[in-house]
């Protein structure tokens, strides 16, 4: 039996015009959809800017610039029914390709699962309490 560990994140919020770059995803047993920037997991012996780099490129195609620190979430959560625990690492970045900002959509896809997805751009007056819920929890309170 695999025991629960503490996994380590990386994830960069990208603005356009007081929007945020955001995936979409969705609890089936919570039918219930949810948002978080780009990013995820940081490798063994990789700095989180690395990994930031890494799966833009993975994810999207996208290179990154002007990479900033933001500061750390920590989110313990239940998805598809199975306990989570999250190490943040947050930050702010540009993408280097300057037709991304324009897209409404930006199709990607999430290689160690072989899933594609997709990121919008959100409002962050779109999320918050009886809004559209963005992750990692205390992600909006840090970028307010």
């Amino acid at each position: 039996m695999k025991k629960n560990r503490i996994r380590p994140l990386a994830i960069c919020v990208f603005r356009n015009r007081g929007r945020i770059l955001v995936a979409e995803g969705y609890d089936p047993l919570k039918k219930q959809t949810f948002y978080r920037p780009l990013g995820g997991g940081i490798e063994f012996g990789e700095y989180s800017e690395q990994t930031i780099r890494r799966e833009l490129m993975e994810e999207i195609g996208a290179e990154v610039r002007e990479l900033k620190y933001l500061g750390t979430l920590e989110n313990v959560f239940v998805f598809n029914g199975r306990p989570g625990h999250e190490i943040v690492q947050v930050y702010d970045g540009v993408l280097t390709d300057s037709g991304l900002y324009e897209q409404a959509v930006i199709e990607g896809n999430e290689a160690d699962v072989d899933e594609s997805f997709k990121a919008v751009w959100k409002s962050l007056d779109e999320f918050g309490e009886e809004k559209s819920i963005l992750y990692p929890t205390g992600l909006l309170a840090l970028l307010r």
